[in-house]
């Protein structure tokens, strides 16, 4: 851990760059199992906020596991520092004034909790989006084959079948995918980023 650091804070702060880019800073963090729908959601909603000229950024697997992270493997200390790294990175686009879209499968409220105190503690908004469907629901959809492989014990620390997913206790928006599809999940969170007042 680096001791010989001494924070430089920028000439341009958080209210002035929001102010000038006509919008505020936020993290929606989407949090589900896999194949839960979250990455899906996350992608419509990026293309509907960038047509209302909104900028944002979408944070998955694709851009984070193959890039930053791709130092980390998937046991529970490496699933820690993945969420970890992703909410300090989160917690940066967001102070650039970026909506910024995280899906990842995130299982441990723990390390949830401290991606929202990062935010928290630089004054930036933090909304968790609990996008849930039933384990039969996803382990029927299971694009990947993922399911079924953690089934016959080809993969190790599969959460929601050998590894725990701590399901949010109070999320700002619980959606559940077996009743909502695509658009209506977009609707449901444009709705609430609407009524207060990031777009």
């Amino acid at each position: 851990m680096a001791t010989n650091i001494t924070f430089h804070p920028g000439s341009v702060d958080a209210a002035e760059r929001a102010q000038l880019l006509g919008q505020k800073g936020i993290t929606i963090w989407f949090t589900g199992l896999s194949a839960s729908g979250k990455s899906t959601i996350a992608c419509a909603l990026e293309q509907h906020l960038l047509h209302l000229h909104k900028f944002s950024y979408r944070l998955d697997g694709d851009n984070i596991r193959f890039g930053l992270n791709k130092d980390l493997g998937f046991d529970e200390a490496s699933r820690n520092e993945n969420i970890r790294r992703i909410g300090e990175v989160s917690k940066l686009f967001a102070d650039a004034s970026c909506i910024v879209l995280t899906a990842f499968i995130s299982p441990y409220r723990a390390d949830r909790a401290v991606a929202r105190q990062l935010h928290e503690k630089a004054g930036l908004s933090f909304i968790e989006v609990f996008v849930d469907a039933p384990l039969r629901v996803v382990e029927q959809r299971d694009p990947k084959g993922l399911y079924k492989k953690a089934r016959a014990g080809e993969i190790k620390d599969f959460t929601g079948i050998s590894a725990p997913y701590e399901a949010p206790e109070t999320p700002e928006i619980h959606i559940k995918t077996d009743e909502s599809d695509v658009k209506e999940s977009v609707r449901i969170i444009t709705e609430y980023l609407s009524k207060q007042g990031f777009i």
